[in-house]
């Protein structure tokens, strides 16, 4: 067996890949964003925003498919045939199961982000296919640790969109035709997973807990998890669209863009870490010491924008975003937050916990009824600080000293099938 050093060595390298093509696909990602604030104004980007950030909570199916494929795959390679054939044949039931519902649901999104486009909200339900199909070939493909093929889905995710959503704005600064890119990019890292799978693997051996149900009910279980997370980090462009006049609106959702910059820049820390999180015994050390390099990280951005904010304001849209100026170092402390919270909840996905979801959920539903009865930005941007930072903290205090023991949340893990056959 290879030396624990030599192991750790192999390690870092694999996630050093994963983590070149992550950072290139949140930069990529970004600098859509970038763009399409400074050809499409504050009004029509605040739609924009809204369309995104509806996109990236319902996507949390995708990262509940990746980490339920993942996981088994990893804990059990001897049945990753059995694995892989049922996580792809749920994986597209539910991309299809999904995107025919938002599409019912397009008239309450057109309705709830104010709109008046029907065709631009049920964009969301096209988008929401091909990437919740990347999710479980992602997760496949980590479990297998192939990690240049995953790293390529990472990059196919994010390039396609600021070559090709920069022409769609281009040709028509508005927010359908920001969507309209987002849509037709959306296919390209399912196109490169399908790529990867296609030889698929012969038949091996079958395992009872393996099975249809039982992966439907873990992803259900991962996917709530990160549901309330997403919805949490992307609710109060929402409120602001809904209490907030459509110039301050704006301008909120162009701070955004450097909340989003300061939580997604450090999710590599989240693929090296995630190993070592799932090992009791170096469970706590590993959350610590990622929790510190997040900070750091974060609080680097905050001082940056602080410092120099008319040099930060040119990376979220120019001059009509002016009047937020000042305040874009708040934006990015509460990516701050978000991006250590980000961490706590895969940390609680790694143990394969489930009562420390129920906060996150306190949480979201504490930020919706303060929000909306806020009327200003700064009444706005304070009301998410600190709804963040106290969850933050209640989480923290539970993942480093109420969770010792890493059998404590067993109780909540579905119980593991016995019987196995051939096939």
């Amino acid at each position: 067996m290879p030396s624990s050093r030599g192991a750790f060595r192999s390690l870092l390298r694999s996630g050093s890949v994963v983590a070149v093509a992550m950072a290139v696909m949140n930069v990529a990602t970004y600098g859509f964003q970038l763009v399409s604030a400074r050809v499409l104004g504050p009004q029509p980007y605040g739609a924009f925003a809204a369309l995104m950030n509806t996109l990236l909570v319902v996507t949390v199916l995708q990262l509940g498919l990746q980490a339920t494929a993942a996981r088994r795959i990893a804990a059990d390679p001897a049945h990753v045939q059995q694995i892989e054939r049922v996580v792809l044949a749920v994986t597209y039931r539910a991309a299809l199961v999904l995107g025919a519902a938002l599409l019912l649901a397009s008239p309450l999104i057109d309705r709830a982000l104010r709109l008046e486009s029907l065709p631009t909200a049920a964009l969301v339900a096209l988008s929401a296919v091909p990437l919740t199909v990347m999710g479980g070939q992602a997760g496949i493909l980590q479990g297998e640790r192939r990690w240049r093929a995953l790293a390529a889905i990472y990059l196919a995710a994010g390039v396609p969109r600021l070559l090709l959503g920069t022409v769609f704005i281009a040709f028509s600064p508005t927010e359908a035709a920001a969507m309209a890119g987002v849509t037709v990019t959306s296919f390209a890292p399912a196109l490169v997973g399908w790529w990867f799978l296609r030889q698929g693997h012969p038949t091996g051996e079958r395992h009872v807990d393996h099975r249809v149900g039982n992966i439907v009910r873990e992803t259900l279980h991962n996917s709530q998890a990160l549901f309330a997370f997403f919805a949490l980090s992307s609710i109060d462009v929402i409120i602001a669209r809904n209490t907030l006049d459509a110039h301050d609106a704006g301008l909120y959702a162009g701070g955004l863009i450097l909340t989003k910059a300061t939580l997604f820049l450090p999710q590599f820390v989240v693929v090296v870490a995630f190993p070592e999180l799932s090992q009791p015994a170096e469970r706590r050390h590993a959350l610590t010491r990622s929790l510190i390099l997040v900070l750091l990280l974060g609080l680097a951005t905050a001082g940056g924008a602080w410092l120099l904010p008319d040099l930060t304001l040119a990376f979220i849209g120019g001059r009509e975003f002016a009047e937020i100026a000042s305040r874009l170092w708040l934006f990015a402390l509460i990516g701050t937050v978000l991006s250590m919270l980000q961490l706590l909840v895969y940390a609680v996905l790694a143990r394969r916990g489930q009562r420390s979801a129920y906060l996150l959920w306190t949480g979201l539903l504490v930020l919706i009824g303060a929000g909306f009865v806020v009327d200003s930005v700064d009444a706005l941007i304070g009301v998410v600080l600190v709804t963040d930072s106290t969850l933050l903290l209640a989480l923290l205090g539970i993942s480093l000293f109420l969770v010792p023991d890493p059998d404590d949340e067993t109780a909540d893990q579905p119980a593991s099938g016995e019987g196995r056959t051939h096939g």
